[in-house]
């Protein structure tokens, strides 16, 4: 049985998981290059180098490749992001300017993420809802980190939670408006006016949940 399940010292399942990554790589390529329309089932194949039938091992549809691509990035964003905060500096603005950075990192060193991620956000109703699942998921990883840093041991604010979602959904507005050179700036810039606006919102609302000072 064992050399049924293995070749040249690689298991089935992780062959299967090599191919199913070869055809989400070439999807990558599809759509950041060439747009959704050129996604078909022999255009991946022929970018994986695979034959059609390891296609259908790992996919039953174009709306299936295109959500596993989305969450793919997803998770490489939010280990992108987790990673950065547990090194970084103590303070506020370290820690944001820190997350924020490997944030954009990711979706814009290869810029194709940014407009894969972008544009696969709204190619049905079902990747529509999974894109605000996933903006939800990452304003609740940002009001943790706000709580935890700001206000430890306390229940989580609605208004918490209010910030966090404008300040995700802004981001990824802005993201989409610098991509297409609405926003003039450096990618430094926009890390560094996006850092500002997080720690200004933060703080502001820090500030709001302290006791009265006496006089």
């Amino acid at each position: 049985m064992t050399g049924q399940r293995t070749y040249g010292g690689v298991s089935a399942e992780e062959r299967r998981a090599q191919r199913r990554t070869a055809l989400l790589d070439a999807a990558l390529d599809i759509l950041g290059d060439q747009g959704i329309d050129k996604l078909t089932v022999s255009a991946l194949c022929q970018g994986a180098g695979l034959n059609e039938r390891y296609y259908y091992e790992n996919f039953d549809s174009r709306e299936a490749v295109l959500t596993a691509l989305f969450d793919a990035i997803a998770e490489e964003l939010a280990t992108a992001l987790l990673g950065a905060l547990q090194g970084a500096p103590a303070d506020s603005r370290g820690k944001a300017h820190a997350a924020i950075t490997a944030g954009i990192h990711v979706l814009t060193d290869d810029p194709r993420k940014a407009r894969v991620a972008l544009l696969i956000s709204s190619a049905t109703p079902e990747l529509r809802a999974r894109t605000t699942h996933t903006i939800r998921a990452f304003a609740s990883l940002v009001a943790a980190e706000g709580v935890d840093f700001y206000q430890p041991d306390t229940e989580m604010d609605p208004v918490i939670r209010f910030r966090a979602t404008y300040l995700v959904g802004g981001l990824v507005q802005a993201l989409d408006s610098w991509l297409q050179g609405v926003l003039p700036m450096t990618r430094d810039e926009l890390i560094d006016h996006t850092t500002d606006v997080f720690v200004l919102l933060a703080e502001d609302l820090a500030a709001q949940h302290r006791p009265a000072s006496s006089h």
